[in-house]
């Protein structure tokens, strides 16, 4: 394989955004596992006594990503941030108003590998609160996470809450309004079918967070990240393949998909885990109103659901071709 270096004169701004990007890469990757490391070697060193005093910590403040989590607008405005967002470049598109009367369901689309789009626009000071002024994004990940010592808090910080039943309620349940509950809607499943290209969606038997927009009135908003499986090549693997069928075993046991990804290096262009330089826009669409029901039936969630996915394919229909989509290629529900 020939390898192509990027060129010694490439401006710093643009060295600074590719560091930028690569610590986030550590976190996303290793730091939940040397968090953990670093936990272990506490309690076997002489410093036992600060790994059981984390230990009462956690305890007390084990309800805590479920409860709204403990953002940080310090870390969330950390500079790094800024060149993170430039390095692709990450947009934020508005397509309507938000009362901020209201609370909301955001149903981010697609998963991408690493979800760069939802990181980038809801975890750290982008222009979401210009945009929408008087609401509140939490970003909803996977329990597990915040099971991780010392990881769970630097998490919690960008903004980052469990998706479990109970968090996405505390969040949805703010009588005043103006709270988001960010979604991504496919899960680690979907992660398993990104890439260049590709417009497959995990929807058709996902409907939970349609039921819980409705005992909780929150209005449903469809958002998609033209972009997002752009940023990394990833190696074949179709249905039924080898690869799949393990990777599939490995996401039902650990609750997480192991893509096996690549990209581009530091100081190469040819191969590494560094995301290509491909702009991300994330368009948000006009709310669905949704009146609450406590008790909703088979019947209302799927309807519910077939509006959703009407008004996900018509944003999607409408912004395609201002983000390099061919006119013939659509939305692939499955």
């Amino acid at each position: 394989m020939k390898v192509e270096f990027a060129p010694i004169n490439v401006p710093l701004k643009r060295r600074i955004q590719t560091v930028a990007v690569l610590q986030w890469i550590f976190s996303f990757l290793l730091l939940a596992e040397f968090c953990c490391g670093f936990f272990v070697i506490l309690i076997l060193g002489n410093f036992w006594f600060l790994a059981v005093l984390y230990l009462l910590w956690l305890y007390v403040d084990w309800e805590t990503p479920c409860t709204g989590g403990r953002r940080s607008q310090w870390v969330r405005s950390w500079t790094v941030w800024k060149y993170f967002r430039e390095y692709f470049p990450i947009q934020l598109i508005k397509t309507s108003d938000l009362n901020p009367n209201h609370n909301y369901l955001f149903g981010f689309h697609p998963h991408g590998v690493l979800v760069a789009g939802a990181f980038g626009n809801f975890c750290t000071s982008s222009s979401f609160s210009s945009l929408f002024p008087g609401i509140t994004p939490y970003l909803h990940i996977m329990p597990i996470w915040f099971g991780c010592p010392f990881f769970r808090e630097y998490i919690m910080s960008a903004g980052m809450v469990s998706a479990s039943k109970k968090s996405v309620s505390y969040v949805l349940n703010n009588k005043e309004g103006g709270h988001a509950s960010i979604i991504v809607i496919g899960g680690a499943e979907e992660s398993l079918n990104a890439r260049p290209g590709s417009l497959t969606l995990n929807i058709l038997k996902r409907k939970g967070f349609i039921k819980m927009a409705l005992k909780h009135g929150a209005h449903l908003v469809p958002v998609f990240s033209f972009g997002e499986n752009e940023l990394f090549k990833q190696v074949a693997n179709p249905k039924g393949s080898r690869l799949r069928n393990v990777q599939e075993k490995l996401q039902k046991i650990m609750g997480f998909a192991l893509p096996l990804f690549h990209a581009r290096g530091i100081f190469q262009y040819s191969f590494g885990l560094i995301p290509y330089r491909q702009p991300i826009n994330t368009v948000v669409g006009s709310p669905i109103p949704v009146k609450q029901n406590l008790n909703p039936t088979t019947e209302e969630i799927d309807q519910l659901h077939v509006l959703y996915l009407q008004k996900l394919r018509k944003l999607f229909e409408e912004h395609k071709g201002a983000y390099g989509i061919p006119e013939h290629k659509s939305l692939i529900f499955e």
